[in-house]
């Protein structure tokens, strides 16, 4: 691959890597699947593009964070007040971000906005190296370093420690008198909201925004956390499983940008996603037995 080509790959790993942090907290931290974030991503994306066309890149990306918050919000009320299964939670409030992220961009499927600024456009052309421009890459992996910040700093707090217990032990954090059900909301409200960055992020990367761009989000996101549990270890801390998250992401996306390379059809991406999942879920389990 060029080295153009690797530098591409990379940035839409560092998106990703940060759509996968999202669903690390409600798919790793509380052990609950969450079929939100193909809307939530589409929410930040919507806001993102609109604002972004009234010339306020980063005020979208922020009301587009706040919009993820409360769809993942209405999740965890549908499963925790109205104890509705958490799938199912995911899959309702999914449904109607469908109609609502339609809404926001105005009934249009798609909008484009490659005259107007973004919150990449400060940095564009100030950071060549080898005759690619790094600018965007420098952003991406700024707010990757800013949302891994923020989860190591939240997960040393009272509320982040019971958050993790409450993953871990339910019945144990309840019995010292504290509200499982709000710590579930919180997290998936934070799942949806980092994922929602993710959406105003790859927004702004293109230009561009689709109503479809969300599908696969979630075994896009999954397939990033198991390829970095994998390859680079878990249970290290933290800020180990965090980087490890963000290298799954980046690593995959240099995977299907080879796999391009070497001739592999579009049509084939999903098959091909599909196998890279199995693999890294299935080298663990190799591993084990030759162990015992």
């Amino acid at each position: 691959m060029t080295f153009s080509l690797i530098v591409g790959a990379i940035e839409i790993g560092c998106i990703f890597g940060i759509c996968s942090l999202g669903l690390f907290m409600a798919f790793r931290i509380l052990n609950l699947p969450d079929l939100t974030v193909d809307g939530s991503f589409v929410t930040g994306l919507a806001f993102s593009a609109i604002f972004s066309l009234q010339g306020q890149p980063l005020l979208g990306i922020l009301v587009g964070m706040i919009g993820g918050a409360l769809a993942g919000a209405v999740t965890g009320i549908l499963h925790t007040k109205f104890k509705i299964q958490e799938i199912l939670a995911g899959i309702l409030t999914m449904t109607a971000l469908y109609s609502i992220n339609l809404k926001i961009m105005n009934d249009q499927p798609s909008i484009f906005f490659y005259d107007k600024a973004t919150i990449f456009t400060p940095f564009l052309n100030k950071f060549i190296f080898m005759g690619v421009d790094l600018g965007k890459l420098l952003v991406l992996l700024f707010f990757v370093i800013v949302v891994i910040v923020i989860y190591v700093l939240f997960f040393k707090t009272l509320t982040g420690l019971a958050l993790r217990a409450t993953g871990d032990n339910e019945a144990m954090v309840r019995s010292s008198s504290i509200n499982t059900n709000r710590m579930k909301i919180l997290g998936f409200a934070i799942t949806n909201s980092v994922v929602a960055l993710g959406g105003g992020l790859y927004a702004q990367y293109n230009q561009t925004a689709a109503h479809g761009a969300g599908v696969g989000t979630l075994v896009l996101c999954c397939a990033s956390i198991i390829i970095g549990e994998t390859v680079f270890g878990k249970r290290r801390g933290m800020l180990h499983y965090c980087i490890a998250v963000v290298l799954g992401a980046i690593l995959y996306r240099l995977l299907i940008s080879y796999a391009f390379v070497l001739g592999l059809p579009a049509s084939d991406l999903k098959l091909f996603s599909a196998s890279i999942v199995i693999i890294a879920m299935v080298l663990p389990q190799i591993k084990f037995r030759r162990k015992s």
